[in-house]
């Protein structure tokens, strides 16, 4: 690698993240490289700076492409693709928790609603989707959470998770004020535990 010491110490860690994250390591370390970097960079000075393959550099790039987590930029007079990550810290959670939810969440609850809606041929079938039912719900409800979270503004989401647990003391002052809502969700909670 031809890159300054603390830059690369986050460029190698983000590589050995991204295989846990499901992403091989040398897509890990492009993006790294490219959110650390003031400037676009081309596939050519990503070669270089990681000591990579070009072909393991156009291979990541368009799988960071696919998951839209880098922006494809043009120079005039230069007929390269440059590539950037987004400025904004938090547009790039907001991408990769959609892009993640596209790939994994979406297709799951496609399927529990398709598996929800057949009939159940034995007790094992029974207490199968019932359990799955248990999993589609949990997901609806942290689906719709999520949907209501995308439309925040990001100083609102930032307050709203800067809250933390005294959001359980707004809780309890509302219980205080409104008894009955408040006694029936902490029954139906106690049932769930």
């Amino acid at each position: 690698m031809n890159l300054p010491p603390l830059i690369q110490t986050f460029v190698l860690h983000f590589g050995e993240m991204g295989s846990r994250w499901g992403i091989n390591r040398t897509v890990g370390q492009i993006y790294a490289l490219l959110f650390l970097s003031g400037e676009p960079l081309n596939a050519e000075d990503i070669v270089e700076r990681l000591g990579v393959s070009r072909s393991n550099v156009s291979m990541g790039l368009k799988e960071l492409q696919s998951w839209n987590l880098v922006r494809l930029q043009h120079k005039p007079g230069d007929r390269r693709d440059y590539f950037s990550t987004p400025d904004d810290i938090w547009q790039i959670v907001r991408t990769l928790v959609e892009e993640r939810k596209k790939r994994e969440i979406d297709p799951t609850l496609t399927l529990l609603r398709e598996v929800l809606m057949q009939e159940p041929a034995s007790a094992e079938e029974r207490h199968a989707q019932a359990r799955m039912r248990e999993m589609h719900d949990l997901f609806e409800l942290l689906t719709d959470w999520y949907a209501d979270m995308q439309r925040l503004e990001t100083e609102r989401l930032v307050q709203l998770l800067k809250l933390g647990t005294k959001i359980q003391k707004i809780l309890d002052v509302k219980d205080r004020l409104f008894p009955a809502s408040g006694a029936k969700n902490r029954r139906s909670s106690d049932k769930d535990k």
